[in-house]
């Protein structure tokens, strides 16, 4: 039985677990196991065991609020990636409400805006401030159902508009010389799955063999990384042809000497010497280059942008629409095909289709306007 089932044994639902609960059982949670060393320990836990310990050690004030919401996210099957954010921002907000004279106890807005003016000094960008302040703002709205907090402190919160960024795809030329300089099987398949399925770097790790239909020549992921969604995607032929050459009889996919997972290290290490090796290293693309590719060839390629959401997991559509604003070339088409059946008296081979999808989020920024207004005679 794993550490995690055995942890758990006792624990009410994680869905409505209470942190009165966690707050009562925590010493019995946060003994570590008599297996705690072994490798079979889960990174959630591993997670949640540092974050605990550093914030014991710093003997901060607000320190055992911050290891008790930690718990509460560890119960309720959070992800790593957001216990490790949360023990991150709970640690370093706490260090700097206590250098400068104050504690999470008597916490004002005037603190969280000088702690985001501080992150903003250190030169952190403003995306990844706005996730420090969400983050930080759950923390605090955790203290207030604690009634740590007065009500007060989340009625006004401070807000950073985020900047808009187009995803960044890498043009036609370079994917061939990104392709051509790839230098083993394992190399090949990995790079081409992200391209041509649009996974996340994460998923694509966490994809194990028995997750790979490949007489339908598609994955089936079974929990998204950010949502927490399930869907399959798809591999093309050149992706299906690479990871035959590549697939052995292991647990995950992709693996290292020890036969683990794959770390994101050592899958970030494969694209950037291949992108050395193909000249591309000043053009600065990552690994998510390879999904943003991806999305931008299916828009371009006459994709629905509703059916390209589901591939590619967001939970919502405006955040696909971001790829469209790349799409140049799909924009000059549409016009010469609409123009086309304008000048031709409106015949069309093609039905014209209307995606509710996108209705919907035209009619909420009123993009589009009722024409029911009564016209003068």
């Amino acid at each position: 039985m794993t550490e995690a089932i055995r942890i758990q044994k006792d624990v009410p639902t994680a869905n409505w677990v209470s942190n009165s609960w966690i707050r009562q059982n925590r010493s019995q949670l946060i003994r570590p196991s008599p297996h705690s060393q072994l490798k079979s320990r889960t990174s959630k836990r591993k997670t949640l065991d540092r974050f605990s310990g550093r914030l014991t050690v710093s003997a901060l004030p607000g320190a055992e609020l911050a290891i008790e919401y930690l718990y509460s996210k560890y119960i309720k099957n959070l992800s790593v990636h957001s216990i490790r954010q949360t023990g991150g921002v709970a640690l370093s907000f706490l260090k700097f409400l206590h250098d400068s004279g104050t504690t999470i106890l008597t916490l004002t807005r005037r603190d969280v805006g000088s702690f985001v003016e501080y992150e903003q000094d250190r030169g952190l960008r403003p995306v990844s401030i706005i996730g420090y302040l969400r983050a930080l703002y759950a923390f605090v709205a955790y203290l207030v159902e604690e009634e740590v907090l007065p009500q007060e402190i989340m009625r006004r919160k401070i807000r950073i508009k985020e900047p808009e960024t187009l995803p960044k795809a890498i043009p036609q030329e370079d994917i061939q010389l990104l392709l051509d300089a790839i230098a083993s099987v394992r190399d090949r398949a990995l790079i081409l799955l992200l391209l041509r399925t649009g996974m996340r770097i994460g998923e694509l790790l966490e994809t194990q063999i028995n997750d790979i239909v490949m007489s339908d020549r598609k994955i089936l992921i079974y929990l998204g990384s950010k949502n927490y969604q399930g869907r399959a995607v798809y591999f093309s032929e050149d992706a299906e042809h690479a990871l035959k050459h590549w697939l052995r009889t292991k647990r995950y996919l992709f693996y290292g000497p020890t036969l683990e997972r794959l770390s994101y290290s050592t899958a970030w290490g494969v694209m950037r010497k291949t992108m050395e090796r193909a000249g591309l290293v000043h053009k600065k693309y990552s690994l998510h280059s390879l999904r943003h590719t991806f999305a931008t060839d299916m828009i371009n390629a006459g994709m629905r942008v509703e059916v390209l959401q589901q591939l590619l997991g967001h939970k919502s559509i405006e955040m696909t629409m971001q790829y469209a604003k790349l799409s140049s070339k799909t924009r000059e088409q549409d016009y010469f095909r609409a123009m086309q059946i304008i000048e031709h008296g409106g015949n069309c081979d093609e039905p014209y289709r209307v995606s509710n999808a996108l209705q919907k989020v035209f009619e909420e920024k009123k993009l589009l306007q009722p024409h029911d207004k009564k016209l003068p005679e």
